[in-house]
């Protein structure tokens, strides 16, 4: 993979690491809020409805007490008279009396006696003076049953379902009762029990509509995060395509530079060398042809001299010719090009050379010229700058790629200087750019005593 290709997976990568995990927080978040909501309005259902049922129950107390202490003048004082008979009228009054006792459409005061006949019930009339004992609710609670036995027990508090006048349903109801032993009567009075169910809907509506308000808080604190995020990435993305044009036009520049380089070290090697040798070759022909015309024998000689001159010229033009391109590349492959190399490199610097060649397999022609191009450039920093004794070259093939170490016992140089002179840098970054266009890597390590270089390119590139 180039330099280019990592970079845009790099990117891609960290946008992936930034957006996955913040929309997995914000799933993670909302569903706790939602966890903990239902949990709140639970406990908030859980302790409120004791503090209403017990205010209901205070209420009916209060109810049955106000009954009790209305009608208490009535049965005290024919309590007396009724010793020698009951006073039939005192009672009449007495439930008359709790009859107007009326305190909203469903709430109401009843009385029974204790065998369950119905005494007063302001809603159901046609049930007075009519046994009720057998009367069951649609649990099969024998209701009438149940309120005359608490009013025995001394009063108190008895659950169960009855008929609602205002809606015609059975709902739940709780019912308070109290006995009046100088008559033998039941007063109780009930309240439905709807309030706890609107209290729960109130308490679960106000609830849903706090997480509502929380979780639209959230998404909208998640769309700014992730605007945020897709703002970086397009700021990220804007910035790498600036890098990269930037990095464009310097590698533009620098091929520029190196044509004029390589065209300048030619024109220098024509004019200084062959130029010169092919002007003293002039000189010598023409002195030979004149020595011949005048018959010296010293003709011979100068013909010889020019015949070496001109060997020379040959030498120059096959010297330049190889570095332009290689020709040994061609005809024995890299592995040869590269020993062969080496050779004439210690021959010429008298440095002392070791290398060491695995035979190689048939290879593209871009990566045989890329390797052999960066370990000629680098023989030419090392003869240059170096000043080595020692060099060692090692190409070495096998199932993870292809590997080149070239190094040195030099005076070492400091590399990101280098790098960041764009001139002295040139070679580098040229050799560099060589084997990342082919997908490999390239590193430069360098300090007193020890420069080397390391070339890799994975099995991929050397398929044909």
């Amino acid at each position: 993979m180039n330099e280019q290709g990592f970079r845009l997976r790099l990117r891609s990568m960290v946008l992936l690491l930034a957006v996955v995990p913040l929309v997995l927080a914000i799933v993670a978040v909302v569903w706790v809020v939602r966890q903990q909501s239902d949990q709140l309005a639970e406990a908030q259902m859980a302790a409120m409805q004791p503090i209403l049922l017990q205010a209901r129950k205070d209420e009916l107390q209060h109810f049955v007490q106000v009954g009790r202490r209305a009608v208490q003048h009535l049965y005290d004082n024919s309590s007396a008279g009724e010793k020698a008979g009951p006073n039939p009228a005192a009672r009449r009054e007495a439930l008359e009396l709790l009859r107007r006792m009326d305190f909203g459409n469903d709430n109401y005061f009843f009385v029974y006696d204790l065998q369950g006949n119905s005494l007063m019930h302001p809603r159901l009339a046609d049930l007075e003076g009519r046994s009720q004992w057998e009367l069951r609710d649609s649990t099969g609670a024998p209701m009438i049953q149940q309120l005359i036995h608490q009013a025995q027990a001394g009063g108190g508090f008895v659950d169960y379902m009855w008929n609602r006048p205002s809606t015609g349903r059975e709902e739940r109801k709780l019912g308070y009762v109290e006995l009046v032993p100088e008559w033998g009567w039941v007063i109780g009075t009930g309240l439905y029990l709807d309030h706890l169910q609107e209290a729960q809907a109130l308490i679960t509506s106000s609830t849903a509509t706090a997480v509502q308000k929380t979780r639209n808080q959230i998404l909208f604190i998640a769309s700014a995060a992730l605007l945020l995020v897709a703002a970086g990435g397009l700021a990220l993305n804007i910035y790498e395509q600036r890098a990269a044009d930037s990095k464009l036009r310097a590698m533009a520049q620098k091929v520029v530079h190196s044509q004029e380089d390589e065209r300048l070290r030619v024109a220098r090697e024509l004019h200084d060398g062959i130029s010169q040798l092919l002007l003293s070759v002039k000189f010598v022909c023409e002195s030979a042809l004149l020595q011949m015309e005048r018959g010296k024998p010293e003709a011979g000689e100068t013909l010889r001299h020019g015949i070496a001159l001109v060997q020379g010229a040959m030498r120059d033009v096959r010297r330049i010719s190889h570095d332009l391109r290689p020709t040994l590349l061609d005809d024995l492959g890299l592995a040869s090009a590269l020993v062969q190399t080496a050779d004439e490199f210690g021959a010429r610097t008298g440095a002392t050379v070791k290398t060491q060649v695995d035979s190689l397999p048939p290879m593209p022609e871009a990566v045989a010229t890329a390797m052999f191009r960066v370990a000629q450039e680098a023989l030419g920093n090392v003869e240059k700058h170096a000043a080595a004794r020692s060099v060692w070259l090692s190409l070495r093939h096998g199932d993870t790629g292809l590997t080149l170490l070239l190094g040195d016992d030099g005076r070492g140089f400091d590399v990101d200087a280098t790098l960041r002179e764009v001139r002295a840098g040139l070679g580098l970054t040229n050799m560099r750019e060589r084997i990342e266009m082919l997908g490999g890597r390239f590193q430069v390590e360098s300090a007193s005593g020890k420069t080397q270089l390391t070339v890799w390119l994975p099995p991929s590139a050397l398929k044909s």
